[in-house]
């Protein structure tokens, strides 16, 4: 099993690597883009729409040295170590009228810098910590904390001795427990942004690029990429709706902020389900791989004690059928137990007993 499948989602945060003052994402509080929550609301009219959101923090960048201290230094690490997943916001870009800190426009060396810091920063609380356990354990002879010590000891492995970031390196479910507990800055996994030149965005290049994706698919395989222009996007947000389409055809380039939601939202392995009815439609953002009670305990933790079964349509079967009353007909309305693995986008309506949440409180 690898670091990526178990990220412990403490709050659905996601941390920009640099600042990205110049587009939308830099809210806290950003709806997830889904034609299927779209239809769902035309076809039902709520009162009430609640969409799945993702959390972003926006800071500024790390600094060369910033593991001692530099720039932001602690307090900007500390701001990540609350954070589930990175996105790395990768100046590719001239001009003389933003100045680079560094003194010079270069992506890769920048990226090795982030990579680094991140590193050193999780060497020393590593260190802090095994050092720690090692009194109790070694000296001490606590039994009870050797495993944990054992795990640190094999994290020591990777991020010490071979100098690899954690989230690469396989571990045992126990191993994952530790890692879950200290919140590793190399654990969380990265999202990549490229930000262009409005003019390389538009013609679809840039000498970075083909440079950018060598460096991620040897440090990070596998990690999203995606380039896009914080001018693109600041001009065509401050144009009225007709005024930006005829930009976009005339360019051939459309905005890319639904794309790092989507894609930021996904890299936390999350997914949602829906409740939908006149009164109310709404995500409900769970994570991937959750059973059917644990489901309805985000809806209130009664639904949870008190599960009886869930009643399910995959939107897809929805709008095939045009109704509940058609899905039902079609055999396409099902009844699942406590142990029914729940699909992003289901449409659920649980049933559960009213007086189980009651009857476990008094027992407490």
């Amino acid at each position: 099993m690898v670091i990526r499948s178990f990220l412990f989602l403490k709050e659905l945060i996601i941390d920009l690597q640099k600042l990205i003052r110049v587009i939308s994402v830099s809210a806290r509080r950003v709806p997830v883009p889904d034609e299927r929550f779209d239809f769902l609301c035309d076809y039902h009219k709520p009162a009430s729409k609640v969409p799945a959101y993702l959390n972003v923090v926006d800071i500024a960048g790390l600094v060369k040295g910033a593991a001692e201290g530099q720039g932001l230094g602690n307090a900007f690490l500390s701001h990540i170590s609350a954070c589930d997943a990175i996105f790395h916001l990768c100046r590719a870009f001239d001009e003389t009228d933003v100045i680079h800190v560094e003194g010079d426009v270069n992506p890769i060396r920048d990226l090795e810098i982030i990579g680094e810091e991140l590193r050193l920063k999780d060497e020393e609380k590593l260190m802090q910590n095994l050092e720690k356990l090692e009194r109790v354990v070694c000296r001490g002879g606590d039994k009870k904390l050797k495993p944990e010590y054992d795990s640190l000891v094999k994290i020591k492995g990777v991020l010490v001795d071979e100098k690899k970031h954690i989230r690469f390196a396989d571990w045992s479910a126990h191993d994952i427990e530790v890692l879950n507990k200290y919140l590793f800055l190399t654990s969380k996994p990265g999202i990549y942004l490229v930000n262009l030149s409005e003019k390389d965005f538009i013609r679809k290049k840039n000498k970075w690029l083909i440079k950018i994706k060598e460096w991620v698919d040897k440090n990070d395989p596998g990690a999203p990429i995606i380039p896009f222009s914080g001018m693109f996007e600041q001009k065509i947000s401050e144009m009225e709706e007709a005024e930006r389409k005829a930009y976009e055809e005339e360019t051939k380039c459309h905005s890319v902020l639904d794309k790092i939601i989507v894609t930021g939202y996904k890299a936390l392995q999350l997914e949602y389900f829906f409740t939908a009815g006149p009164d109310e439609v709404k995500a409900w953002t769970i994570q991937k791989g959750t059973k059917a009670p644990q489901a309805a305990g985000r809806i209130h933790t009664d639904f949870e004690k008190g599960f009886i079964m869930a009643e399910v349509m995959h939107y897809k079967d929805f709008k095939e059928e045009g109704s509940e009353a058609a899905a039902k007909s079609a055999g396409k309305y099902r009844q699942q137990g406590r142990n029914y693995t729940v699909e992003d986008g289901d449409i659920i309506f649980f049933k559960f007993n009213a007086g189980a949440g009651l009857k476990d409180a008094k027992k407490k």
